[in-house]
């Protein structure tokens, strides 16, 4: 059985679970009503000429549909379901988040921001939001879609709405390639039915298979309904290494003509990855129709991090691990990390990747 076949397999049980409480709430409701239906039947029957006793069954059968409403709103509140209790856009939460949380990412943090919020505002968006982040590994990436999963699920990246796929993990056989798409679409088509408000998020799109991503490329084009199911409430979110490269060199370009980082606009970096992202065939977007037919609402740069940007990772990092942030500790670790170009120093080559595990060897 292929890594799919199993998660697969989770989506039918995830289903299952999604369709507990209406079925939970739709047997309580027929035994209210067949409780109530016989307690008026028997009063009317035994005590015809009383008129009280006809009016204790309707008190019992209001007594019983109000039990029914709270029952129904007390599931809700224990119950992860796709309702506004447990899905609400946090926009407050999200730009603290990004401007306190984190480092050195001014161009992704503003179209993250403006991406989201302008999407969540919309109450008829004419397509899923479909983000694509790029850049070298410990930039953020997989981080900022954690931010965005906390301030609209409240479970984060616990909720049963929110799907994570790695293609290492996931699809990491070609010759299973066409499963792959087939089990792909139904994973989807089966989650979106349970809950319009969905979250996919992508990671290792530099390593999915070519090809493979097209295969839900319907589920993100411009379709009021497929088989009568709208796609429209989704949100769609891919995580690659590729094109990582262009953005160093924009970002190295700045610092050689003494410009500073943060002059860096999307406008300079978007084109030039798309196109570089499209155009690599170890990419998953290799050629895809997905950029073809602009079907990607915002590629988005993640700039390599610098010396002070490492320094800030690693005081939170401390406080996250309930330590007293040490600027001193933190600052003799960033200092052994590797960066580039090698003379100058400017670039970390890990980012804050690794900063966890080496805070550990320096504490």
């Amino acid at each position: 059985m292929t890594p799919l076949l199993t998660l697969i397999s989770g989506h039918v049980h995830a289903v299952k679970i999604g369709k507990t409480a209406q079925e939970d709430t739709m047997r309580l409701r027929g035994t209210v009503v067949t409780v109530v239906v016989g307690a008026i039947w028997s009063l009317a029957v035994t005590d015809a000429i009383e008129p009280i006793s006809t009016s204790l069954a309707v008190g019992m059968a209001a007594a019983l549909t109000g039990f029914l409403a709270t029952y129904q709103n007390m599931f809700y509140y224990f119950q992860e379901c796709c309702h506004p209790e447990w899905i609400s856009y946090n926009k407050t939460g999200l730009k603290i988040d990004l401007e306190k949380r984190l480092f050195g990412q001014h161009v992704a943090s503003q179209v993250v921001l403006k991406a989201v919020t302008g999407f969540m505002n919309n109450k008829n968006p004419k397509k899923p939001l479909v983000l694509s982040l790029h850049g070298w590994t410990g930039t953020g990436k997989n981080f900022v879609s954690q931010l965005i999963a906390e301030n609209i699920y409240r479970e984060g990246m616990g909720s049963k709405y929110v799907h994570l796929f790695t293609a290492t993990a996931h699809f990491p056989h070609e010759k299973n390639i066409d499963i792959y798409k087939s089990q792909l679409q139904e994973w989807i088509k089966g989650n979106v039915t349970n809950c319009a408000r969905s979250m996919f998020i992508f990671d290792e799109m530099d390593k999915m298979l070519p090809g493979l991503i097209d295969s839900i490329k319907p589920y993100l084009d411009f379709y009021d309904q497929l088989n009568g199911i709208s796609y429209r409430q989704a949100i769609f979110i891919f995580l690659s290494n590729a094109g990582g490269e262009n953005i160093v060199k924009v970002a190295l370009d700045f610092w050689s003509a003494g410009r500073e980082r943060e002059e860096i606009e999307l406008k300079d970096l978007e084109t030039a990855l798309s196109l570089s992202v499209f155009n690599n065939k170890k990419s998953g977007f290799w050629h895809t129709s997905l950029i073809d037919k602009n079907l990607v609402d915002f590629f988005v740069p993640f700039l390599p991090l610098e010396y002070k940007h490492v320094v800030q990772c690693g005081m939170a990092e401390m406080a996250a691990k309930g330590l007293q942030p040490n600027k001193q500790v933190v600052d003799r670790m960033a200092t052994d990390l590797n960066y580039f170009p090698k003379e100058e120093r400017v670039f970390s080559q890990q980012g804050c990747k690794v900063i966890s595990s080496r805070l550990d060897f320096y504490t």
